[in-house]
């Protein structure tokens, strides 16, 4: 198909993905950086931002891992003040302000929560207490507006959906939500503008030596089981949950463990709980969160031990019992598992301490070299990403044998951030100019902000690209076309799961798309029938394993449901041997 030229900005296309393998095998990096979750990715973009020569790999795809599985917060993390952890607080709220207003406001948004009361006396003076400290921390200048006091009446007027018998009163209180795939996505993309290479389906399967220290990594194309060796100065393990794994294949023990601990959400219609304003729960466990989301409600999280499938974390029953016999016990029309259009369960990296409860981990993250030439980090939250990336790049720094500049990833947009507000304010004359409704744009500015038009740009001459995808009409066919040529998505499930969420936000999770999806992404990526099919086979038996698995009462079930599912991947080595490391 004929594509229209548009500047490189990051772009992952196919041609960039043949080229970044000979820079790969031709090269010696500063650093490399193994994992494109939302660290990895930052760490890179952090690291190309100093000046550094550095290389990003991932065995799946961006955000394949935790990052696309968050409650899609930033947030300061209300909760933390109860366990004292307030400069992890202070931290995250600093964040969350220059996300909101320089860094990525075209993915951030502030989002409005209520905290409903009961009738324990101490209870609003205690939550007084903290929200006030929580805005104190976010300083004078912040974006979102301070905490409401509301009554009984008051509360309902804005949750008509709450029990009235739950609560005496309420208090309302913002933060910010992102979709936490494209976000991710977009922080790897801008690295790559800055000159990082950005490689996915690049599996690390061993480790290279020089003496006694670590000299680089050797890679493996899961598409093509190709192998070349990558050699740098450091390399960065940001592989979250896999930390530990990857520490056993580089030969040694890291100086600290990560445990992983599930977290389960579903997703419901906007129109099965009545309210202007997300909630916020208190269980005997934590919180639990009703987030708007477009014309959804994300509704979550479980907190459980995880020892299991890493890749593909499984939902029970139970999981998706728990979630409902809590929001019910709020809601005067209780919801039902036929309420439910999506289930999707992530894996927290949570740092390893005495306590047995995932709940009490440490969401602190900690950043250690490990080995000569090898750093590790780990833990901390999606908010503080940025500064985990920061952290990890200082600590590489002593590997690398030049001066290396500080972090300025605090004054770097993201791609898609400048110009946006302008773009905003020209949502009917972008219509106007593509036959778009100014809704339409204007959700498509908060998906790619002022890289719209390279967007649009590919429909022309292919008008029927501006219609929506049969089946999942919130996105436009260009939109695939699209995460084919820039995006860097390789599969049908990278589009459905992470550069969409169609596989969270329709009944049929992408299974009625899959097929228009698919023969859209051929074209950019030179499918036959055969490949497509195969892409569409695989997809709709992913989507039966995790329905199955999600009607199974324990994890072992799930699991076993769940990994019996093909994987798009072909290359992909579940569970790489330590012998590999050389």
């Amino acid at each position: 198909m004929a594509l229209a030229a548009t500047p490189d900005l990051g772009q992952l296309g196919p041609e960039r993905r043949e080229s970044s393998w000979r820079e790969l095998a031709g090269q010696h990096f500063d650093m490399v950086v193994i994992g494109g979750g939302v660290v990895g990715s930052g760490t890179a973009l952090d690291a190309a931002t100093r000046g550094l020569r550095v290389a990003l790999v991932e065995a799946r795809d961006l955000a394949a891992g935790t990052s696309s599985r968050s409650s899609k917060l930033f947030h300061g993390g209300l909760r933390y003040l109860e366990q004292l952890e307030f400069g992890l607080v202070r931290e995250a709220l600093h964040e969350r302000e220059l996300m909101l207003t320089r860094l990525a406001p075209h993915l951030v948004k502030p989002v409005s929560f209520l905290y409903p009361l009961h009738g324990r006396f101490w209870e609003r003076p205690y939550v007084t207490a903290g929200l006030t400290l929580y805005d104190a921390m976010a300083g004078l200048g912040r974006t979102v507006p301070r905490q409401k006091h509301l009554t009984r009446s008051g509360a309902l007027r804005m949750a008509p959906a709450l029990r009235s018998d739950a609560l005496i009163g309420a208090v309302r209180y913002y933060d910010a939500q992102a979709d936490d795939a494209r976000h991710t996505m977009t922080v790897a993309r801008t690295a790559a503008h800055y000159g990082a290479v950005v490689r996915t389906s690049t599996q690390v399967v061993g480790f290279l030596r020089e003496a006694d220290r670590i000299s680089g990594v050797r890679v493996k194309d899961t598409e093509n089981d190709a192998e070349t060796d990558v050699f740098a100065d450091v390399v960065v393990n940001c592989t979250g949950v896999w930390t530990d794994e990857l520490q056993q294949l580089a030969g040694g023990r890291g100086r600290f463990r990560v445990r992983a601990s599930k977290g389960v959400h579903i997703v419901v219609p906007r129109d099965r709980i009545v309210s202007d304003t997300g909630l916020i729960l208190r269980t005997e466990k934590s919180v639990l969160f009703v987030i708007p989301w477009r014309s959804h409600w994300l509704v979550g999280t479980t907190d459980t031990d995880w020892n299991l499938d890493l890749a593909h974390p499984a939902a029970t029953k139970s999981d998706i019992d728990y979630i409902l016999e809590h929001v019910n016990g709020v809601l005067v029309t209780p919801l039902t598992h036929d309420d439910i259009e999506g289930v999707y369960a992530g894996l927290r990296p949570l740092l390893a301490g005495e306590s047995e409860q995932t709940s009490k981990l440490s969401r602190e993250h900690a950043v250690a070299r490990v080995a000569p030439g090898l750093v590790a980090i780990a833990g901390g939250k999606y908010t503080t990403y940025r500064v985990m990336a920061a952290d990890a790049v200082d600590a590489a720094a002593v590997d690398i044998p030049r001066r290396v500049a500080p972090s300025i990833t605090d004054q770097v947009p993201l791609l898609g951030a400048d110009g946006y507000f302008a773009l905003v304010n020209q949502a009917e004359q972008i219509g106007a100019r593509y036959g778009l409704h100014p809704h339409r744009v204007t959700h498509l500015l908060n998906r790619y902000g002022s890289l719209l038009h390279h967007v649009l740009a590919l429909a022309d001459g292919r008008k029927e690209l501006l219609a929506p995808i049969p089946g999942s009409p919130d996105y436009l066919q260009v939109e695939v076309v699209y995460a084919a040529t820039h995006e860097g998505a390789l599969h049908l499930d990278d589009v459905l799961t992470r550069r969409t969420r169609i596989s969270i936000e329709y009944p049929h999770r992408g299974v009625a798309s899959a097929k228009q999806v698919a023969d859209l992404m051929g074209e950019v990526l030179g499918w036959d029938a055969d490949t497509v099919d195969r892409e569409v086979d695989i997809y709709t038996k992913r989507v039966d394993a995790e329905r199955k698995s999600q009607t199974q009462s324990d994890d072992a079930a799930a699991d076993a449901v769940r990994v019996a599912a093909p994987e798009a991947r072909p290359g992909l080595i579940e569970h790489v041997s330590p012998a590999a490391a050389r």
